[in-house]
């Protein structure tokens, strides 16, 4: 006569998979950290350009050139860093995800999707971070950059 010993199925699945959801959620606070920081670094950054180029856009502005082939000279720059290591990192992620998801017996697949999704949203952060100063160094007054010169 043994005691009948039973464990509910959902309690155990919720063991089984506790330590992937903590560090899930360090992950992602850590991910969003960098992000921001990540963010500040390239506000800072444009911020620093559009201020060495406003002799630049203040002749091509005196020259006739439209606003928005000043906003994409300047945008261009920027989006080029991020494509460059979104080409770089997307192969590398999706094979960390699908070395790290071996070790489950329950899995997803990698879907290339989600990958470029987040790509796509990088390349976009980094537009509208960009955006800010990139619209106030197309918009400030061409005489203003070229009264000293």
């Amino acid at each position: 006569n043994q005691p009948f010993d039973f464990d509910f199925m959902d309690d155990d699945f919720n063991a089984m998979y506790d330590t992937e959801v903590r560090i899930g959620h360090i992950v992602s606070l850590f991910t969003f950290l960098a992000i921001f920081i990540a963010c500040l670094g390239l506000l800072g950054l444009a911020a620093y350009t559009a201020e060495r180029r406003t002799k630049e856009i203040g002749i091509r502005k005196v020259l006739g050139a439209p606003a928005q082939t000043l906003f994409l000279l300047l945008a261009k720059e920027f989006t080029r860093w991020v494509a460059v290591a979104s080409l770089v990192a997307l192969p590398l992620s999706y094979l960390a995800m699908r070395n790290w998801l071996q070790g489950f017996e329950y899995r997803v697949q990698v879907d290339v999707g989600t990958l470029l999704m987040a790509a796509l949203a990088a390349l976009l952060a980094a537009l509208l971070t960009v955006s800010y100063h990139a619209l106030l160094a197309v918009r400030r007054n061409p005489v203003e950059a070229l009264r000293y010169e």
